[in-house]
Parts: C-alpha cells; structure tokens; sequence
C-alpha cells in the first residue's frame, strides 16, 4: 500500500470518528420500497422524525425507526456529556443503496420455470447537529 493511499484511509478514519451514523446492511425489502421511507425524514429533526416513522403504515418504517434509534445511541458514546435536546439532531443523510439479490424459481405453465428476484437494500443514516452547523458558520 502506497503512502498516499495510507493517508488517505487514515483521514477518512479521522472524519468518520466526528460523525453520528448507522448502517443496516441486507435488510430484506426491495430498495424502491425503502427509499419512500428515507426520503419522508430525510433532513427532519430527529424527534419529528421518531414520529413520523412510528405512525406511518409502511412496513419498511419500522427498520428505519430502529436504525434511527441505533444512530441517536452511537451519537450519545461519541458526545458524552451533551444532551440531545440542546444539539438539535437532525438527519444529515439518509440513502439505501441496493444489496444483494436472491434468484428463486417459481413454476410457469407449460412447464416453465420464471425467474423471481428478491432484493435487499444497505440503508445509511447519517446525523447532524445544528450546534456543530452553527459554530463551524461562526468560525469562517
């Protein structure tokens, strides 16, 4: 591994050190499925976001909840000390991407055979605070 190459992993290891985020990987709902879900909360205040994710009648909202609430935890290990409320979190990012893809064969008339693809999807929850947004403002 190259020089440049290191120094490069080990500033992206330093920036992921500062942010807030949650991963779900191979969630069993398709992706298009998934992305209704994100984009309902995605830039939301984390409150309101909770909310909006237990009422809605999606199923793939439940997962989101979790994660949501995977991400307000890893937020708390890395900002002990400081209380939710006066940061004003909200959700940065919020994107799914697609994962793998299982191939089943469902029997077709005449004795054919029709192929049926079940995906998943990888959903990344990235957090942000209003109070970091203000102070990085100020200083510039």
């Amino acid at each position: 591994m190259g020089a440049r190459k290191r120094n490069r992993a080990e500033q992206y290891k330093e920036e992921r050190k500062n942010i807030a985020f949650a991963v779900l990987r191979n969630c069993p709902t398709s992706p298009r499925k998934m992305r209704l879900v994100t984009d309902l909360v995605n830039g939301m205040e984390v409150n309101k976001a909770l909310d909006v994710l237990k009422f809605s009648s999606k199923e793939a909202s439940t997962r989101v909840e979790k994660l949501l609430l995977s991400a307000i935890a890893n937020w708390q290990m890395k900002n002990e000390g400081v209380r939710i409320e006066e940061s004003n979190l909200f959700i940065k990012e919020a994107f799914v991407g697609q994962g793998r893809t299982l191939k089943r064969l469902r029997p077709a008339p005449q004795g054919r055979a029709h192929r049926i693809r079940k995906r998943s999807n990888h959903v990344t929850l990235i957090l942000g605070s209003m109070v970091n947004v203000e102070t990085e403002t100020n200083k510039e």
